[in-house]
């Protein structure tokens, strides 16, 4: 879990509202420029894929959102309530929201229980029988029922990446606002055979069916991730948005960047970086 909710949600929180706006969002790495002037609205509900070539502010756009990284310009509204990402100086975020990381990011020298319920271990007054019942019913919902007591090292790819969704949805019962309402997966079926991609695919969309999350934001370069795990996608170039679509409408776009990037062409608008 990236943000503990100190407060509940601002009587702004309108459902005909954007869950996540962002305005005129910009972000640069000393002189390289990775988001020049972003607009996205992102509603409850939503399954949304963010997709593009290498290095187009994907997971930039993440980071800003959890507030784990602050915007050079332009403003980042989750339900209503600006982030200023100052999250390391203890600012409190309106919505809890739950970030898996780019190849898990487990605690290697931690076993399954222990990083699933690492934040309740650390900040909850919850005896320890209760968070390992509850790391067990995350594991149940990930499909790694008796994971408990292994370490990262035993585990395959697949099963790190489900570990990391069990304690991305890891919630205190004792706090009502504990529960998260957005997930940010990034790059989870990155380097994954086809079989364990589609069990990834398969977790993220059950979560969500069983309402874990209200909405949530993959960042992906998996096609069969973007098509099984989104509804909707959003494809950057330059550090800015090229085009927004259903993912019914890939195949009938007639957009440039769409049919260059999923058709993994070498001539087009989007210039290689290798």
């Amino acid at each position: 879990m990236v943000a503990p909710s100190a407060s509940p949600p601002p009587e702004t929180c309108d459902p005909k509202r954007p869950l996540i706006e962002i305005r005129g969002l910009k972000k640069r790495f000393g002189t390289k420029v990775i988001l020049d002037g972003i607009d996205l609205d992102i509603y409850s509900g939503e399954a949304v894929a963010i997709v593009g070539p290498s290095g187009t502010g994907k997971s930039t756009i993440l980071r800003i959102v959890c507030g784990l990284l602050a915007p050079d310009e332009g403003t980042v509204r989750v339900g209503g309530h600006e982030i200023s990402g100052n999250l390391a100086n203890g600012e409190s975020m309106p919505f809890q929201i739950g970030m898996v990381f780019q190849q898990a990011a487990l605690f290697d020298s931690l076993n399954v229980d222990e990083n699933v319920g690492f934040i309740l271990y650390q900040h909850s007054k919850l005896p320890k029988e209760r968070i390992q019942e509850l790391v067990k019913e995350k594991l149940a919902l990930v499909g790694l029922s008796g994971t408990e007591n292994l370490f990262p090292s035993e585990l395959s790819g697949g099963m790190r990446t489900r570990v990391s969704f069990a304690r991305a949805i890891m919630e205190d019962p004792n706090d009502p606002d504990d529960q998260p309402q957005i997930l940010l997966y990034d790059e989870p079926t990155a380097g994954l055979d086809p079989i364990a991609s589609t069990r990834i695919e398969d977790v993220i969309r059950s979560l969500w069916r069983e309402r874990t999350c209200e909405s949530y934001l993959i960042v992906t370069h998996q096609k069969s991730t973007i098509r099984r795990a989104a509804d909707r996608v959003i494809l950057l170039y330059d550090g800015k948005v090229q085009w927004i679509g259903k993912t019914s409408e890939i195949d009938k776009s007639d957009n440039p960047f769409v049919t260059q990037f999923f058709a993994g062409l070498t001539e087009g608008p989007i210039h290689a970086n290798t």
